[in-house]
């Protein structure tokens, strides 16, 4: 569940402060150059607590400029425009369902932060960026609503082809958002594309079962979707793994439970990296930066913000974030060079085993 867009962040040094945070944060001593202006290239949905980033800038003396670029695919795409003379020095938010493109075409400098010895193995896919958050596309379903029909929640994606699941679904198009088209990745990594029962078939099953198709995430969970903060007749909705908590944090009035949960099966998981872009003339600020990020300050700062989960295994979760979710633990997933050969045709075939 993704939260507003963050603002332009630009302080000057606090002299008194940099022995203490530089320590705590691991960024290592200013470049050699003096402060620098390092330029942050971030999706629209980047937020994070007042102060965060200014904390950064007093410890190391650099002055970080936030520039949000739409959503993952246009800020890739941005961003391979303008190779060579890169738009920013850091980015943010490109995720494994586009990093593909990002690492073909040369986008970001290798670095190996000494933080990632606090991230697990399997959210490092390539030394050329690094594992900031991961959040768990899922499954999320209204639990009243169930129960007043009479049925359990669904335990696998198969399970919602059957009649007494008919017209309970709604689904994200792949096309036009980026949690319909992980949950299409996940279907492509659960059943295959060849077989007895590919994901085609699974698909055209979903479409005969009355699946409904909304256009974006908020269309889906907010005008569908009877769970919640939802105003829909669908009790089950393509979301997100941090969906229940946030569903208890912006409760008004407050709940004592979460009234929709998550199925663990199916789930695909997201994973946001930071890569520091080819060519930037601010190299070693743009490390201290990357360094910060995998500090602990900014990743227990990540979920009440992002609406994700940190990816230094350090970082303690909100409350919420304990008691409300579930973390998958085998999540769906494929290579991202896989996705970025296929996924137009994907979306295509997709389109026409549900559209057409």
């Amino acid at each position: 569940m993704r939260m507003r867009r963050s603002r332009i962040t630009r302080i000057g040094a606090a002299a008194a402060a940099v022995a203490v945070l530089v320590a705590g944060c691991g960024a290592g001593t200013p470049e050699e150059e003096g402060p620098q202006t390092i330029r942050l290239v971030t999706h629209d949905s980047f937020n994070l607590s007042e102060g965060t980033l200014e904390r950064f800038e007093a410890a190391t003396g650099h002055t970080v400029e936030h520039l949000a670029s739409g959503d993952a695919g246009a800020m890739v795409n941005q961003a391979v425009l303008t190779k060579g003379n890169p738009i920013g020095d850091v980015m943010f938010g490109v995720d494994n369902t586009f990093l593909g493109r990002a690492l073909e075409e040369g986008l970001f400098e290798e670095y190996v932060s000494p933080y990632l010895a606090d991230v697990p193995d399997d959210l490092k896919l390539d030394t050329r960026v690094t594992p900031i958050d991961f959040g768990d596309v899922c499954l999320n379903y209204d639990i009243a609503g169930l129960a007043d029909l009479g049925l359990p929640p669904p335990s696998t994606l198969r399970d919602l082809t059957r009649p007494e699941y008919a017209g309970l679904l709604v689904v994200e198009h792949p096309g036009t958002s980026s949690p319909g088209l992980a949950f299409l990745l996940s279907t492509v990594a659960v059943f295959g594309e060849e077989g007895g029962y590919t994901w085609r078939d699974y698909w055209a099953d979903l479409a005969a079962n009355d699946v409904l198709v909304s256009a974006g995430w908020e269309d889906a969970y907010y005008g569908s979707f009877s769970g919640g903060s939802g105003g829909g007749d669908r009790p089950i909705v393509v979301s997100y793994a941090s969906s229940p908590p946030a569903e208890v944090i912006f409760a008004d009035p407050p709940v004592a439970e979460a009234p929709t949960a998550v199925v663990p099966a199916g789930c695909f998981r997201q994973i946001e990296f930071a890569g520091i872009l080819a060519g930037t003339p601010v190299p070693k600020a743009a490390r201290q930066l990357i360094d910060f990020m995998l500090g602990l300050e900014f990743q227990e700062d990540i979920p009440l913000n992002m609406f994700v989960f940190p990816a230094n295994e350090k970082a303690e979760l909100p409350e919420e974030f304990v008691r409300y979710t579930e973390i998958p633990d085998d999540p769906a997933g494929l290579p991202p060079e896989e996705i970025d050969a296929n996924r137009s045709r994907w979306i295509d075939e997709w389109t026409e085993a549900v559209i057409s």
